[in-house]
């Protein structure tokens, strides 16, 4: 099971993320959106989305460049693996608990407003409480990488992850002996990835930068099975007819009285 998990789920969610995503777009690029609800409570919204957002952005490029750059170039570079742990520990708790709060604001919004959780689907609700349970997850294994600040196990953790994207058929073999609760962030962070393309998490992948380019005008395409009926055409104003002049003798001056 352990080989499966962390030796085969892998190309399993990255495909279904690659493809999905894919898919999702080229079919139905116009449910390519998050389905904000910021009219119905502004305030909460601002706060809450401000802190997961920025929580979120910088633990998945730690996450990223932690992972996935070769241990030869921090060697270089004269970073030990002492103060990469550190480094990880100290910037992924704070980035953790920023969206934990963040996070956790959105979903309070979602759960108890009657108005938003009515236009809120359950995979909104679902992927949110998701996402919440591995910031849980991720914060935890703080308290055990305190006891590993040597740095070494950290390192297994990148042999992973790089020997997934090299097609290393030893590499669930590398994280055999680490904490449990590791596994579970590791396993429930590839399920994200396979849901990732059916949530309103594929806005990520957006950015915006046909924003300063975009004409002033936006086509939006009708999903009519039929077209309108033609509008019935307007007849003209009717015109003030002219005045027709009176038949009755203009009146003259008064008469003279006769002497």
């Amino acid at each position: 099971m352990h080989d499966f998990l962390f030796g085969i789920y892998p190309y399993i969610a990255l495909t279904v993320l690659i493809v999905g995503s894919i898919a999702r777009y080229e079919r139905d690029p116009f449910t390519w959106k998050s389905s904000s609800s910021q009219l119905l409570r502004r305030r909460q919204l601002v706060i809450g989305s401000v802190l997961f957002h920025v929580g979120v952005l910088v633990i998945f490029f730690g996450h990223l460049i932690g992972l996935l750059t070769p241990i030869w170039v921090f060697d270089t570079l004269g970073v030990s693996h002492t103060a990469k742990q550190l480094l990880a520990i100290l910037a992924g708790g704070v980035a953790g608990v920023m969206a934990l709060v963040g996070g956790g604001m959105l979903l309070h919004r979602r759960w108890t407003d009657p108005r938003i959780r009515r236009t809120s689907s359950v995979a909104d609700i679902g992927i949110l409480a998701l996402l919440l349970a591995q910031l849980v997850l991720g914060l935890a294994t703080i308290f055990v990488s305190l006891g590993h600040l040597d740095g070494h196990e950290m390192t297994k953790f990148m042999a992973w992850a790089q020997g997934i994207f090299t097609f290393d058929a030893a590499a669930a073999s590398y994280i055999t002996d680490v904490a449990l609760v590791f596994k579970l962030h590791l396993f429930l962070g590839l399920t994200i990835f396979v849901l990732f393309p059916f949530t309103r998490l594929v806005h990520m992948l957006s950015v915006p930068l046909r924003y300063f380019t975009r004409p002033g005008y936006q086509v939006v395409r009708s999903r009519r099975r039929t077209p309108l009926p033609a509008r019935p055409e307007q007849s003209p104003r009717p015109t003030r007819k002219p005045a027709v002049p009176s038949s009755r003798p203009a009146a003259g001056p008064a008469p003279t009285p006769a002497e």
